[in-house]
């Protein structure tokens, strides 16, 4: 498996396995897949990466520019994250991650932010930080791995993609 950017060929790839992950988990409002489409004709598809095994996408992560309410800047958000239903649970998802915060390092980003299990994406760093919120999830699912400065302090807001559904 190689994790690489995404290209315009992998385009419906993406979007059907994003489908296929969150298609039955209770959490989703299973608009992953128009909340990608939304943020890469935007625009504000920082990074994007997907999961190639053997010349099929098999995973894909999507990072993108968050706004927080104190006007820190050079934050992003991470997510979805997309795994085949078939190969969930094999260190695609972690790899998509890990990889994903690489390059945000690399692109001198300040921190990260995502709404998510603390269980898992502990593991990669992220955790509740105090102060730093998401009005539209419990403080608990919140979380943030800041990478470079002072911690902001206020409410995260996703790009306007993330309110995307089926046209």
């Amino acid at each position: 498996m190689i994790i690489r950017n995404e290209t315009p060929a992998d385009v419906d790839a993406i979007t059907d396995v994003t489908t296929r992950a969150f298609e039955t988990p209770a959490y989703s409002s299973h608009t992953e897949q128009f909340i990608v489409l939304a943020l890469r004709r935007a625009g504000v598809l920082t990074i994007s990466l997907v999961a190639d095994l053997d010349g099929r996408v098999v995973g894909h992560v999507a990072i993108s520019p968050v706004s927080i309410s104190d006007g820190s800047s050079g934050w992003f958000g991470l997510g979805p994250v997309s795994v085949a239903p078939n190969l969930q649970r094999r260190g695609i998802g972690s790899a998509l991650i890990t990889e994903g915060l690489s390059r945000l390092r690399a692109l001198g980003a300040k921190g990260c932010f995502l709404v998510g299990n603390p269980a898992y994406y502990g593991r990669f760093g992220l955790r509740v930080v105090p102060g730093l919120v998401y009005a539209d999830a419990p403080e608990e699912v919140s979380l943030a791995l800041p990478l470079d400065g002072p911690v902001p302090q206020g409410t995260v807001n996703f790009h306007e993609s993330f309110e995307a559904t089926p046209r």
